[in-house]
């Protein structure tokens, strides 16, 4: 364990400080241990579901992350009759986890923070959502066949493209650490500021 993992602030307010930094680092920068995290979620059968997700967006000020995903995947699905999804990260290199809890809102093509965001993918990001639905057994061979007949259409991507808004009310911050493992947490009301932090045992 290098030593920077052991000198994390030691005051509340410069930990949630530093946390939600990690956050904003890691929607710009591929290398950050936040760059992708865990997405929960619970299905039509109360049976959680969780997946791996890159985080593209993080705003300490109103305590917001940003997650893509295709509207005809099972996640979508679920979030849309039951928002409340919890986010799981560690970066192995400061061993720090982050578990967030909160609510999405869910945003689908037709709307103008989801074109936005659509207008900022890459070409390549584009593509990923011009193939057959997340799950569907035949998507493999269905793509296949597309590259080998004719280009992927990208306007067909856009229609299937969704942006969810997960908005975070509690963060359960801890650090692994040789001995004294830390543990806090820090809640926030629905503007996004600091409603509540306290020390709990790891």
């Amino acid at each position: 364990m290098s030593k920077a993992s052991e000198t994390a602030p030691s005051n509340l307010a410069d930990i949630d400080s530093s946390a939600w930094s990690e956050l904003e680092t890691a929607a710009v920068s591929q290398q950050s241990g936040f760059r992708y995290v865990n997405l929960c979620s619970v299905d039509a059968e109360a049976k959680p579901q969780a997946r791996m997700v890159v985080l593209r967006g993080a705003d300490r000020s109103s305590r917001v992350l940003e997650f893509h995903t295709d509207t005809r995947s099972p996640k979508w699905l679920e979030l849309s009759a039951d928002p409340h999804a919890t986010v799981l990260g560690f970066c192995a290199q400061t061993r720090l986890q982050f578990r967030l809890q909160g609510m999405v809102e869910l945003h689908g093509s037709a709307s103008d923070l989801s074109k936005a965001a659509w207008d900022r993918l890459p070409t390549w990001s584009r593509m990923t959502y011009a193939g057959g639905p997340p799950g569907d057994e035949h998507a493999f061979e269905a793509i296949n066949e597309l590259v080998l007949s004719k280009p992927a259409d990208e306007a067909e991507g856009k229609a299937h493209f969704g942006l969810l808004i997960f908005r975070v009310r509690m963060l359960d911050w801890f650090q692994l650490r040789r001995q004294d493992n830390r543990r806090a947490l820090f809640t926030y009301d629905e503007a996004g500021a600091l409603a509540a932090c306290r020390w709990v045992n790891p």
